[in-house]
């Protein structure tokens, strides 16, 4: 079982450990049961001091091996999921962006959060799942003392049972599997929902779209997880059943076939009745068990898929320090990426573009939507990889064994950003002062403070949280910085500010800064205009030589199709 190798894989010492201290806990048991029926039968009980103390030290020995053995297979278990968890979120950050933006983030969210859950509980049922199992084979192994035919009998039986128990079992984790690629789907539109209520307050009929697609991928997760329920259920009452029928033919069948002695037969009885409660515990945790088995499947074969394009030395996060060093250029050679869209047979591809980026200088990069301007922008941060040519700096290729260094050289704030609520990464003891500094800067000072790295809010309009994330830019202080659409939340004022103050302040300090931007009317500012037009380049020079065309005049000149 897999659960148990991740068990086995982390401290194998300390799971023997755990599982011989539930051997003794069952042993303990067998060994009471066997005392309790030989006092039954022996005159005054009390005066044989060896059956007393014997009594009295495995009443002792049962609950403190039962414990330990529970106390270290817990404690191993939430380390192993611990492990996993972090094993996850380690795969996923080292994974090249395109391969999770084609999972996608609901795929990760239901890994990380149902399945780990899943898998959480099944590991934590597993120190009662051994201690149970302990006890069931300790009553065996007595009621073997008391009489090995009768032992074969029950094997026969339990081995009979097992197999008729496992049938459906399989069933009901099939269902259980296919409930769990329905929960992929129910993600994604819970991810519909909160990303895109505004959108979707505006649009009764997509509302109602998408609670017609909520309902019905609801109703077949439904439909699967009632059926595997149910097939659960019916197993675990055949399970039951088949305990009382071996209860039963011990008591009714076994003394019609021999001679059996009144001192055995108690003992038959006592050891069954005493195993009904762990064998029915077993049978209620294998159904949480097989639910695990489908999550953990699924989270290892989404990390197996994360790392399936990484060479082993990118499956480790570097501890590269920022890299704000001097540098002499960074030239984009033939570089060309293409989007196969999905059902589609046509694909947007981007480029060949060729150019070169100088320490210093402030570039706009400029087009119209679909031009391609984002996915350039991440070729250029190390984002993607180029599917041919390359992306050299200071003459070096980058390559999968440099790209995490190469990346270090960036500060950036994406038109779809993320405002983190501590200045993760940036610990020095300086940083408050310095981000005081530039929260009045930014106009952020009545609005927000910074105490030991952390944010005081980060419930602000979306214009002040792209001045948060800015802040973090600045705090950062690499050598090239890229802006995509950062003035498009802006009031006029601020952004005058940003055109006017901010980018020439950054390029006096030796920045070189990338701004993605539709503002036209403040392209004067820049060095160096590069447009893009349906993923080429149309243009790279100077403001002076730019001509600004307006959608009207270029659908105008545009060929006929």
């Amino acid at each position: 079982m897999k659960l148990l190798l991740v068990l086995l894989r982390k401290s194998p010492g300390l799971v023997v450990l755990a599982i011989l201290a539930g051997v003794v806990s069952g042993a303990s048991n067998a060994g009471l049961l066997a005392l309790i029926n030989t006092a039954i039968y022996t005159h005054q009980p009390w005066r044989d001091s060896r059956l007393v103390w014997s009594f009295v030290g495995l009443c002792l020995l049962l609950p403190t091996a039962r414990a330990f053995s529970a106390y270290v297979l817990s404690v191993l278990g939430q380390n192993a999921v611990l492990e996993l968890r972090t094993q996850l979120c380690r795969k996923i950050l080292l994974a090249p962006l395109r391969k999770l933006e084609e999972i996608g983030s609901h795929r990760l969210l239901v890994a990380l959060t149902q399945d780990v859950t899943t898998i959480v509980m099944a590991l934590s049922a597993l120190p009662l799942l051994f201690v149970q199992g302990a006890i069931v084979t300790g009553s065996l192994i007595y009621l073997g003392w008391l009489s090995g035919k009768v032992l074969v009998a029950l094997l026969v039986f339990l081995t009979i049972g097992v197999v008729t128990y496992q049938v459906p079992m399989l069933r009901a984790t099939a269902y259980q599997r296919r409930a769990r690629e329905q929960a992929d789907t129910l993600y994604a539109h819970f991810r519909a929902i909160t990303g895109g209520v505004k959108e979707l307050k505006l649009h009764s009929p997509r509302q109602n779209a998408l609670i017609r697609d909520l309902d019905a991928t609801g109703g077949v997760l439904k439909r699967f997880t009632v059926i595997s329920s149910t097939i659960f259920s019916l197993a675990s009452g055949w399970g039951q059943l088949l305990v009382f029928c071996m209860i039963g033919g011990v008591i009714f069948i076994v003394p019609a076939y021999a001679q059996v002695p009144m001192k055995t037969m108690t003992g038959y009885a006592l050891i069954l009745l005493y195993m009904m409660a762990p064998m029915e515990t077993i049978l209620d945790i294998i159904p949480n068990i097989a639910r695990a088995k489908v999550s953990f499947q699924k989270v290892e074969e989404l990390g197996i898929s994360l790392e399936r394009d990484l060479p082993p030395a990118a499956r480790v996060i570097p501890a590269v320090p920022p890299q704000r060093g001097g540098w002499s250029s960074l030239e984009l050679a033939g570089v060309t990426h293409a989007y196969h869209r999905e059902r589609e047979e046509s694909s947007f591809t981007l480029g060949p573009i060729d150019f070169t980026l100088w320490p210093g200088e402030i570039v706009f990069l400029v087009g119209g939507n679909g031009s391609g301007k984002t996915t350039l922008a991440k070729l250029i941060l190390g984002l993607y990889a180029p599917e041919s040519g390359e992306v050299r700096f200071d003459e070096r290729p980058v390559t999968d064994e440099n790209r995490v260094e190469y990346m270090q050289r960036f500060s950036v704030v994406f038109s779809d950003f993320y405002l983190f609520d501590s200045l993760l990464g940036m610990e020095s003891p300086d940083t408050d002062d310095q981000a005081a500094r530039y929260l009045r800067q930014l106009h952020l000072d009545h609005k927000v403070r910074v105490e030991k790295g952390q944010l005081s809010t980060t419930e602000l309009s979306q214009g002040q949280r792209k001045r948060l994330a800015l802040l973090t830019a600045y705090l950062e202080d690499r050598a090239i910085y890229l802006f995509d659409e950062w003035a498009a939340d802006q009031d006029p004022i601020f952004k005058e500010v940003f055109y006017l103050q901010l980018l020439p302040e950054l390029k006096a300090r030796g920045k070189t800064v990338i701004v993605i931007s539709h503002d036209d009317h403040y392209y004067s500012m820049a060095d160096r205009i590069i447009k893009l037009d349906y993923g080429r380049v149309e243009y790279d020079g100077s403001p002076d030589g730019f001509q600004y065309r307006p959608v009207e005049a270029r659908l105008a000149s545009a060929p006929e199709a």
